[in-house]
């Protein structure tokens, strides 16, 4: 049973390797919508035009690590659970990425595809569970709304 394009969970990929791009892309299409940016420049003008459930990102880019963009794009899209992967273990790269990225996961290169599946299902309902809270949350704020006009209408009759 394959699932509708726009069902599929939207994983936006940046690194500044063009093959690891190319790779993420073949080993993951078929079951999620893949974005692919070579720079956080470029990751940040895909999330102005497109939504994106999870951001995975190198940590060593030229311009901007992983952590600086993960940062950068807290204030405008705080959304989309973010998980960064690196080539290298840096325990100051981790600690800066859950401290100022608030980074959900943190793998290092090459990523076993087994586990980064696993990573990413676990990262949606995560994501799923924050949009449900969220959709609860204002219709309860709606229906106290709505309960606090019936009060105040029998109050004044």
């Amino acid at each position: 049973m394959d699932t509708k394009p726009e069902d599929k969970i939207r994983i936006l990929y940046v690194d500044d390797e063009e093959n690891n791009l190319q790779a993420f892309k073949a080993t993951f299409r078929r079951d999620y919508k893949i974005l692919l940016a070579i720079s956080a420049k470029e990751g940040v003008e895909i999330l102005k035009n497109e939504e994106v459930d999870i951001i995975i990102t190198d940590q060593r880019m030229p311009e901007k690590t992983g952590v600086e963009f993960l940062e950068s794009i807290i204030p405008v899209y705080p959304k989309p659970i973010r998980i960064l992967l690196t080539g290298y273990t840096d325990i100051q790269a981790v600690i800066d990425a859950i401290n100022k990225g608030q980074v959900y996961h943190y793998l290092t290169k090459p990523w076993e595809e087994d586990y980064l599946r696993t990573v990413i299902k676990n990262a949606f309902e995560i994501y799923s569970l924050r949009r449900e809270n969220e959709r609860l949350t204002e219709a309860l704020l709606k229906a106290n709304e709505q309960l606090e006009f019936l009060l105040r209408q029998n109050l004044l009759s």
